[in-house]
């Protein structure tokens, strides 16, 4: 009887392990899907192409955009240069079917910043248009605003776990793409997951994300990486005093603009904390800001972003 028990705790052991293995594997290949995303095709200096990947929307991400964007930018700078900013304008809905075109312009090279400007083109129309600058390393006077007390990623909410634990409520044919890993790992604080009963709450938000895998150690990925994850969720403070979600469909969004600062070196594959707030929202935009900590306290990156939000019946 012993024996037996000792077996059924190593078939156990052995089975759990196996499905521990299976599951990197396939965080591992949705971390690759992105990569390679971000990875663009070069057609002449300063021209590159890239694809698009359906997260949901019938639109293309603007994080993907805002991701390929800068890694156009990055490709023709100095690599002892690292972006420090940057200011995009979303102009049009990207279109999944098409390739992006991604135009860099060389505008400055100076002793200390470097400036560039990316026009991504589909269809002969420009989409997106952003501006970036890049900045060499130099020593200087150093503070930062203190992050909040928020509870650490293992005591909040898997995003993923979530979806599995709903999925029942979704029809049959989506549950696949519903619940399937995601290059970006999210944990949400309690009560402030996308799908939560949508309830008037303070215009705050407070999420853990993190590659879901481990990344090569290469600043434009992580750079490029923390700008596709910094649109997810970002435009959706602004809706909290309004009981206004995307999952209940009574709110129509875009997001308009989006800027970014980096400010201190970071990986994208360890937890990051991202706070956010939206000061206002008036004439159908709202207003958002995003502070981007590591999980000790440095305070690496900001982001703002001004988004439409329509009401409209569910």
């Amino acid at each position: 009887q012993n024996f037996q028990v000792k077996f059924q705790k190593i078939c156990l052991i052995f089975i759990l392990g196996g499905m521990k293995r299976n599951l990197n594997k396939m965080k591992k290949k949705a971390l690759n899907k992105l990569i390679k995303l971000l990875d663009l095709e070069v057609l002449e200096e300063n021209l590159y192409r890239g694809q698009s990947e359906n997260i949901g929307g019938s639109r293309v991400f603007g994080g993907q955009v805002l991701g390929q964007a800068l890694t156009a930018a990055l490709r023709t700078v100095d690599k002892k240069r690292s972006a420090h900013s940057l200011h995009a304008y979303f102009l049009r809905p990207g279109d999944m079917g098409y390739p992006i075109i991604y135009d860099v312009e060389r505008t400055r090279d100076g002793k200390s910043f470097t400036t560039r400007r990316v026009v991504a083109i589909q269809k002969g129309e420009p989409i997106f248009d952003m501006a970036v600058s890049f900045h060499k390393k130099e020593t200087g006077p150093s503070h930062q605003i203190d992050m909040e007390q928020i509870p650490g990623p293992e005591e909040c909410v898997s995003d993923l776990e979530a979806r599995k634990q709903m999925v029942d409520k979704v029809p049959e044919k989506f549950r696949d793409f519903f619940t399937r890993e995601r290059p970006i790992e999210i944990r949400n604080l309690p009560g402030e997951g996308m799908f939560e009963a949508p309830k008037k709450k303070p215009p705050y938000k407070h999420v853990w994300m993190r590659a879901v895998a481990k990344l090569p150690d290469d600043v434009i990925m992580h750079q490029a990486i923390l700008a596709y994850a910094s649109d997810m969720g970002l435009l959706s403070t602004s809706l909290n005093p309004h009981t206004l979600s995307f999952a209940k469909g009574n709110v129509q969004s875009a997001s308009l603009d989006h800027a970014m600062w980096f400010h201190r070196p970071f990986r994208a594959d360890e937890w990051m904390l991202y706070s956010t707030d939206s000061p206002s929202a008036s004439n159908a935009r709202g207003f958002n800001r995003g502070s981007v900590y590591t999980q000790k306290g440095v305070l690496v990156a900001s982001a703002v972003q001004e988004g439409l939000m329509r009401v409209v019946k569910p």
